[in-house]
């Protein structure tokens, strides 16, 4: 990681801190870290000034980029978490990080909401998902799914988590927001009926 990366990478953890942080210490440690952040910016960047965090600039709008991860045991069943925010059950996913690759961003995502290590295989699609909501898309954005066979299974949830599980494809739960079923059938097809790889 080049020093500008890593002056980035803290800009990001401080924008996302305190867009969650509710204590007041953390808060000011997250303000801390951003102004630091942006006092190195300023130093590296010489071009031009940057008055708050980079994050917050006005950019050309794209859409997030997301990861799912569809990961099988040895009996074939899926891996499943269940989320706290809706109590719904979700594969394994998340926004893929700054300076990370999108396989690593599927590897990271299974070991923090499932603990589980695994083996990524192949990459059965990439969705642009309010083609399948079934609520209101608030803006665009692109997930990537990609399928995994799990190395480890020592099953812990972590703080988005509530219950950590395999199912039976043909048994799943009642669904979190966080997956469509739409967009989940179709990721399986392609992937058990060795399609190629669909992109929206």
């Amino acid at each position: 990681m080049s020093f500008l990366e890593f002056i980035l990478k803290v800009q990001q953890i401080s924008k996302i801190g305190l867009m969650y942080s509710k204590d007041p210490y953390a808060i000011d440690n997250y303000e801390q870290l951003e102004a630091l952040s942006r006092e190195m910016l300023n130093e590296k960047c010489e071009d031009f000034k940057i008055s708050k965090n980079i994050f917050e600039r006005d950019l050309y709008p794209t859409p997030p980029s997301s990861v799912r991860v569809l990961v099988f045991n040895e009996n074939n069943e899926l891996l499943m978490v269940k989320e706290k925010e809706d109590g719904g059950w979700a594969i394994p996913g998340g926004w893929c990080e700054i300076f990370m690759d999108l396989k690593d961003n599927a590897i990271k995502e299974c070991k923090e909401e499932a603990n589980v290590d695994i083996e990524l295989g192949r990459l059965v699609a990439i969705f642009r998902r309010e083609y399948y909501k079934d609520y209101p898309a608030v803006c665009s954005e692109y997930v990537h799914y990609f399928v995994a066979k799990a190395i480890s299974n020592d099953l812990k949830c972590n703080h988005e988590t509530e219950d950590v599980r395999y199912f039976k494809i043909d048994a799943l739960p009642k669904l979190s927001l966080k997956n469509t079923e739409k967009e989940l059938m179709r990721a399986l097809d392609i992937y058990l009926n060795h399609l190629d790889v669909y992109c929206d």
